[in-house]
């Protein structure tokens, strides 16, 4: 697939309405609200927002409300899940409130689904309430059970019975979403969108994106494969400035992987931060931000994903301490991918 300038896929954005040291959620969802408005105004396609529990970092913990806050605060972006994840919740529950996010903005909806709980085990207990449904071997009939709610006819006899809204007039559009090999497959054998996490995922993309399309049956809502990549990035008008505003990324990085998560540090934190043998070894290992750097330098290396894999989307994500650091990420990205040719 070409990506050349002029012919380049569509850029999508994922935020996790990230918390700073000494800001509180509310200010992290306001900060999120600018960013989709930003990222509306920029030209992006989609606007996806994470699930997440128990974290000081993440305010994002109920994609249904969020979404619905933004959606009245935007005009054409696609709003979505990154995504919602399914052993937390009943499947009538998710279908109930994507159905109800799709009438409230007809057309612009996406449901995101997602197999890891997105938090510790004791967190996911007290959101389920009982082990039933926590398992890898129900993730397939769960996922089929929202498709039949959500007017996939597939399998009728799933949802006879119960309704997910009343009188619908359009649904939303559902993606698995995943970082390994099983969900590209279970996306492929069930003809639905497929986006890969390429910004923590350890799996060759390439690899998955060909598991994907090669396992990839057609259904009544995807006639041919669709693939996005998902992936971290951060560009500034000079390489060192990148750097420097991504050091907060490699901090909750090492944090998170070594079970002590935090709030977002500083850039000037994570600058002053002395890194042990161990902290350095790790981060060869992490992705924190995969891609970083001046506009030029970042899309090119996206332009290299988009060959590498075949992905027909890109969706860009990364961790910065201040919304302002973000949002010029995304305008000099949207410039130098020239999102306005794009979307028309």
């Amino acid at each position: 697939m070409s990506s050349s300038t002029g012919n380049r896929v569509p850029l999508s954005v994922l935020d996790l309405a990230t918390v700073g040291v000494g800001r509180t959620s509310a200010q992290a969802l306001a900060d999120s609200t600018r960013l989709a408005v930003e990222a509306d105004r920029l030209g992006f396609t989609r606007f996806w927002v994470a699930e997440h529990h128990n974290m000081p970092s993440v305010a994002s913990t109920s994609p249904a409300v969020l979404i619905a806050h933004l959606g009245a605060h935007t005009e054409r972006i696609r709003l979505g899940s990154g995504g919602v994840m399914l052993p937390n919740h009943a499947p009538f529950v998710v279908a109930e409130q994507f159905a109800l996010l799709e009438a409230l903005q007809p057309g612009r909806v996406d449901l995101g689904i997602g197999r890891a709980p997105g938090t510790d085990q004791m967190t996911a207990m007290a959101l389920r309430r009982q082990v039933d449904g926590l398992g890898v071997e129900e993730f397939p009939q769960h996922v089929l059970e929202v498709l039949a709610l959500l007017g996939d006819n597939r399998t009728p006899e799933r949802a006879a019975r119960l309704a997910a809204t009343p009188a619908p007039s359009s649904f939303p559009e559902v993606w698995l979403l995943g970082s390994s090999g099983y969900s590209a497959q279970l996306a492929g054998m069930l003809g639905l969108r497929y986006s890969y996490a390429h910004h923590f995922g350890n799996e060759d993309p390439a690899a998955v994106m060909r598991l994907y399309r090669s396992n990839f049956q057609p259904s009544p809502v995807l006639a041919e494969p669709y693939a996005m990549l998902a992936t971290s990035a951060l560009t500034a008008e000079t390489e060192e400035e990148a750097r420097y505003l991504a050091g907060p990324a490699q901090v909750m990085a090492l944090s998170l992987r070594s079970g002590r998560p935090a709030p977002i540090v500083s850039p000037q934190e994570a600058a002053e931060r002395v890194l042990t043998e161990q902290e350095q070894t790790m981060l060869q290992h992490l992705p924190a931000i995969k891609t970083v750097g001046t506009p030029g330098q970042v899309t090119a290396r996206l332009d290299e994903l988009v060959e590498i894999t075949g992905a027909q989307e890109l969706m860009i994500t990364g961790t910065t301490y201040d919304v302002g650091s973000r949002v010029d990420s995304l305008a000099h990205l949207s410039a130098a991918w020239d999102l306005a040719t794009a979307t028309r």
